[in-house]
């Protein structure tokens, strides 16, 4: 089985879902601490030719709670529907906007606002309707010892699944050990993103956007092959 595990990420760029779609079994690593001007509650988008920061604001909680016990604040269905707006306006003339508008609006009915739960459920539609098959798992579900931290708490995650080859982002290159997982049964990889380009209107190419960019000027089919675009190292 092939396993990996990342924080959940609000409509995350395309190397994310690369991650989600390499793999059999995809763990939710909701049960560590949420960290502020992170990526779990906030992207990028395109705007008039530029990169451009949505956020959705939390409930007020203690710096110390995991992610799983963060919640989106009250003005979230209003948060909900000043972003359709603004992506109506960012993207409606790109080919592929009616489907995807519906898409969005189709994760926004969800009421959800348990962080992890909402993203993880975002994520689970966007990749029904890219077509990925791969599983979702929460690790705060999972039987492992949870004294356990980094390189030691992976091992644990793929040991509860019993998993012989983990994907890591290529960012974990100093974190994690190839040789320390194959010491305990597991192949380790690390998944790098080739360098992916496609038409945004007529601007200059800006790249690492959220996924709801690449959705909205690419086809299914299209996106089905930019998911492909990587190495694994």
């Amino acid at each position: 089985m092939k396993l990996s595990s990342m924080q959940p990420y609000l409509f995350p760029y395309l190397g994310y879902f690369q991650l989600i779609h390499a793999v059999d079994n995809f763990v939710i690593s909701d049960d560590v601490q949420y960290i502020q001007a992170g990526w779990i509650n906030r992207n990028r988008i395109l705007m008039d030719g530029e990169p451009w920061v949505f956020t959705f604001g939390l409930k007020k909680a203690s710096h110390t709670l995991n992610i799983n016990e963060r919640y989106f604040s009250e003005r979230n269905k209003d948060e909900k529907a000043n972003f359709i707006r603004t992506i109506d306006y960012a993207y409606k003339k790109a080919p592929c906007y009616d489907q995807v508008a519906i898409l969005i609006e189709e994760i926004f009915a969800n009421d959800e606002r348990n962080v992890s739960r909402f993203i993880t459920k975002s994520m689970e539609m966007i990749c029904a309707y890219l077509g990925i098959k791969t599983k979702f798992s929460f690790a705060s579900d999972l039987p492992k010892d949870n004294s356990l931290k980094r390189m030691e708490r992976v091992l644990d995650i793929n040991r509860c699944f019993a998993s012989d080859h983990f994907i890591n982002p290529i960012g974990g290159v100093a974190l994690y050990s190839k040789e320390v997982f194959a010491d305990h049964g597991v192949k380790m990889n690390f998944i790098k993103m080739r360098d992916i380009q496609y038409k945004q209107f007529d601007a200059p190419f800006v790249p690492s956007l959220s996924i709801i960019d690449v959705m909205m000027f690419n086809s299914v089919e299209d996106v089905g092959r930019l998911l492909g675009e990587y190495d694994l190292v």
